[in-house]
């Protein structure tokens, strides 16, 4: 495999940020190499390594390869996948219809659980209760997705599951805020965060729990 010694390939990104945990666990799956570079998303002034990158979201995660950037998370994972494509494992499937679905739910995860979760971690109260049934009935509906199937690609771990695998991170939070069990929810989605954690490429990107935990909820001022 290519290991990038030819040309440095840089993520610009900010630890607990799930979108930014997509790019360099695709890359890992790859094997390609590259350099992190941390972006503190805590302080409200980017760098300006991010202003020059990304001048029109001002955001991350950034990939840089050969000092052009590539911006937002699931375009990311498509250049990854275009970039290196023979001799590597491919993360979108080769059937047509199938990559269409799989960028559907990948829309899915962006447009629905995450404005949920955010919705469901700011909640109180009677509000709280009715959006945890929200994100726990979407949560189901990539349960039923996911069906039997070891990944959502089939057999082989691919582009919705790095898509969303980041977002399992959060999963221990969920249950703590809202005092129910994902494995009972859902049991084929946490039977398929094991199986994803078991992977090194997954397992070296994600981060404690605990801690992903922690961060949100001073973010959305959790008590």
């Amino acid at each position: 495999m290519d290991m990038s010694g030819s040309c440095e390939i840089v993520v610009v990104d900010f630890w607990a940020n799930g979108f930014g945990m997509r790019v360099r666990i695709a890359l890992e799956e790859k094997g390609i190499m590259y350099k992190y570079e941390e972006e503190n998303l805590e302080n409200p002034q980017r760098s300006q390594l991010v202003l020059d990158m990304n001048p029109v979201r001002k955001s991350v995660p950034i990939l840089i390869d050969e000092g052009k950037p590539v911006c937002d998370s699931l375009a990311i994972l498509e250049y990854i996948d275009e970039r290196w494509k023979d001799g590597f494992p491919s993360l979108l499937p080769e059937d047509p219809y199938e990559r269409a679905v799989a960028r559907f739910w990948a829309q899915y995860v962006d447009n629905k659980i995450f404005d949920t979760q955010a919705k469901f971690l700011k909640s109180k109260g009677e509000t709280k209760e009715d959006v945890k049934k929200e994100l726990i009935g979407q949560l189901k509906l990539l349960d039923d997705a996911l069906g039997e199937k070891l990944y959502f690609g089939g057999d082989k771990f691919g582009y919705l599951d790095v898509a969303f695998i980041p977002f399992s991170s959060m999963f221990s939070g969920y249950e703590s805020h809202g005092s129910f069990k994902l494995e009972e929810e859902c049991p084929k989605l946490s039977a398929w965060v094991k199986r994803c954690l078991a992977r090194e490429g997954v397992s070296r990107v994600l981060p404690d729990f605990h801690q992903i935990y922690e961060i949100h909820k001073k973010w959305y001022g959790v008590e």
